[in-house]
């Protein structure tokens, strides 16, 4: 499923960002099978929406996680 509306919604972001809020992302935990994610910089433009099991993985791979996947 694929969100339609996503101007409602809550958006975290990256916790590696900067004071000015460059080159960062932020994420938006509000659905429990995908996971929306935008570019700081760009709140308005386009958004990449990834299933949960896959972004959860790719987060667990750039901590480093032993147990990715």
């Amino acid at each position: 499923m694929r969100p339609t509306d996503l101007t409602a919604v809550s958006w975290r972001r990256s916790s590696y960002s900067n004071q000015d809020g460059g080159a960062c992302v932020e994420v938006c935990d509000d659905f429990a099978a995908v996971v929306p994610v935008r570019d700081s910089k760009f709140p308005h433009g386009p958004v990449l929406v990834f299933p949960a099991v896959g972004w959860a993985s790719f987060v667990s791979a750039l901590r480093g996680d032993r147990a990715a996947g």
